[in-house]
């Protein structure tokens, strides 16, 4: 399996998150293309830190307040992928909600808000997607130490907003000494996005390819850089990826409207959809709608959403971090009422070992109408055949 590691060892800001991808085997071509489509075409060059070569790159950028539609905006302009644009969507809501809890409701972003923010952002997504690994792993970062002077006045170093973005990403934090701000919260905004598509456990791993990203400082006692690593690991990793869980409530919709939703969402890529009877505000009874699905599926259910129920506003947890077991499917022999048929089931695999037989449902419930016998009898004989078949050695493998 193929992942990243970042070692931010020196802190993180946007362009040396960036500069540490394109050193590490991005394709320079699209980061710079998506860029450019923002602002002015960045600089893109080889520098030294600390006798460190790194790659730096800068953008040509003035700075703007804006609103964070204004900034969705700007990001969806730009010349990239549909998942790139939908990561930097994510990347900035995580700063929104950073600076209003903090600050309170704010109309504009500030430093965050500038073209050359928005330009990073695109880069580094731009720039991880065409990588292309399974896991990103964020080693501790270095906040910096002092005091940092932005747009709402002198505060502590790291930053009231920085230190919101860190709050449950997982990502620890390190002082190695370092003057100043080293973590700049579009910085710490991008490590939570990449590190929420959690590396693979794994016993070992091989470095593949290494890069560095330089920052505008050059300190003569520590190299003012970010390490990028693309590795190969091994051993037997538990598969990973990342959901975005998208939530209404509804209290004025029918059952069958609701069963509508649910099998059009499965329909539109959705991983999973539910709802779950509750109660609302002065006492009505309700349901919340729960869809599960791929990242770059979220707004278009959530549109799906908006449109079938009525509903004013869709609640998404974005990168929500899940295990997934890998499965396999077969075909086993049932003898069940005098005949013998095949049936479908699917195997869940962990750590190179069966774990769970599931027959598929619709196949067992044909069959059971087709006999005149229970679902439930032919699920049953189904499962025994599955496991019998790992037994013997049949089941395959994932």
């Amino acid at each position: 399996m193929r992942i990243l590691i970042l070692d931010p060892f020196h802190g993180a800001a946007g362009d040396m998150i960036t500069a540490a991808l394109l050193d590490c085997g991005a394709d320079r071509g699209l980061v710079v293309r998506a860029m450019s489509s923002v602002v002015a075409e960045p600089s893109v060059t080889t520098v030294t830190r600390c006798g460190i070569r790194a790659t730096r790159v800068e953008t040509r950028a003035s700075h703007s307040h804006r609103t964070l539609p204004e900034v969705l905006a700007r990001c969806d302009a730009a010349d990239a992928p549909e998942a790139v644009n939908a990561m930097a969507h994510r990347v900035f809501t995580r700063i929104a909600a950073a600076e209003e809890r903090v600050h309170g409701a704010t109309p504009h972003f500030h430093e965050v808000g500038a073209d050359d923010a928005i330009a990073d952002v695109i880069g580094a997504c731009t720039a991880l997607h065409t990588l292309r690994v399974d896991g990103v792993m964020v080693l501790p970062v270095s906040p910096g130490s002092g005091t940092v002077t932005g747009s709402h006045g002198t505060y502590p170093v790291p930053a009231p907003a920085t230190a919101a973005i860190l709050e449950g990403s997982g990502i620890a934090i390190r002082h190695r000494g370092g003057e100043g701000e080293l973590l700049t919260p579009t910085g710490a905004a991008l490590l939570a996005e990449f590190a929420t598509i959690r590396a693979p456990g794994c016993d070992s791993c091989t470095i593949k390819k290494t890069g560095y990203g330089a920052g505008t400082r050059d300190p003569k006692e520590t190299p003012n850089v970010l390490r990028a690593m693309v590795a190969e690991t091994t051993g037997s990793p538990v598969p990973q990826d990342c959901v975005d869980v998208l939530e209404t409530n509804t209290d004025d919709v029918s059952g069958e409207v609701i069963a509508h939703v649910i099998a059009r969402c499965m329909e539109e890529g959705a991983r999973d959809a539910s709802a779950l009877p509750l109660v609302m505000k002065k006492g009505r009874p309700g349901n919340l709608i729960r869809v599960i699905c791929p990242q770059d599926k979220s707004l278009a259910l959530a549109k799906l959403l908006a449109r079938e129920l009525g509903t004013l506003g869709v609640r998404c947890t974005p990168a929500v971090h899940r295990f997934i077991a890998d499965r396999t499917t077969g075909e086993v022999p049932v003898t069940i009422a005098g005949q013998v048929r095949t049936l479908p089931v699917k195997y869940g695999w962990l750590d190179g070992r069966v774990y769970t037989v599931k027959p598929e449902f619709d196949t067992a419930q044909k069959l059971a109408l087709e006999l005149g016998i229970s679902a439930r009898s032919v699920l049953q004989a189904a499962t025994d055949a599955g496991w019998r078949a790992v037994r013997e050695g049949h089941a395959g493998h994932p």
